[in-house]
């Protein structure tokens, strides 16, 4: 992972969302997501990241394991620019976001932030590779998907 200064906004050089406005996913901080000091461990948003993406694809109608199965593909992270800017602690109610920035023929890169109430806690931007699952090599992103996110 590399740390970012900051997570520009649309309006700050950078392509707005592929489909508006970002999908949220409520997460709440339990005991578990959390270090000795009390707050989430820093590579617990990481997973709060992984099932808002996962949410946001079932949210459009394309649940990830029956996009895996009828297209023979996965989805895996090949880069995460992530910043950290405020602690969550346990019993917090967080809003992770996932907002599709850019789409190429088998890559994706999003957004994602997670949100205590309007205190951004973490912004970072996820490069997602879709590969064939048996060759383990780039793939096209299934049509029915790039249909949705255009």
């Amino acid at each position: 992972m590399t740390a970012v200064a900051d997570t520009p906004r649309p309006g700050g050089g950078e392509q707005s969302s592929l489909r508006g406005e970002p999908f949220v996913f409520p997460v709440r901080v339990y005991y578990e997501d959390t270090d000795a000091a009390g707050v989430v461990y820093y590579a617990n948003y990481l997973k709060f990241m992984e099932r808002a993406r996962t949410e946001w694809l079932a949210a459009i109608g394309m649940p990830l394991a029956e996009l895996e199965a009828a297209h023979g593909i996965v989805f895996v992270v090949t880069h995460a620019d992530i910043t950290f800017r405020g602690p969550a602690r346990l019993g917090d109610r967080l809003d992770v976001s996932v907002e599709p920035l850019e789409r190429g023929r088998a890559r994706l890169l999003v957004r994602q932030e997670a949100r205590r109430g309007a205190d951004v806690l973490v912004a970072a931007r996820v490069t997602l590779a879709c590969l064939d699952r048996a060759a383990w090599k780039p793939a096209r992103i299934p049509a029915p998907l790039v249909e949705k996110m255009t």
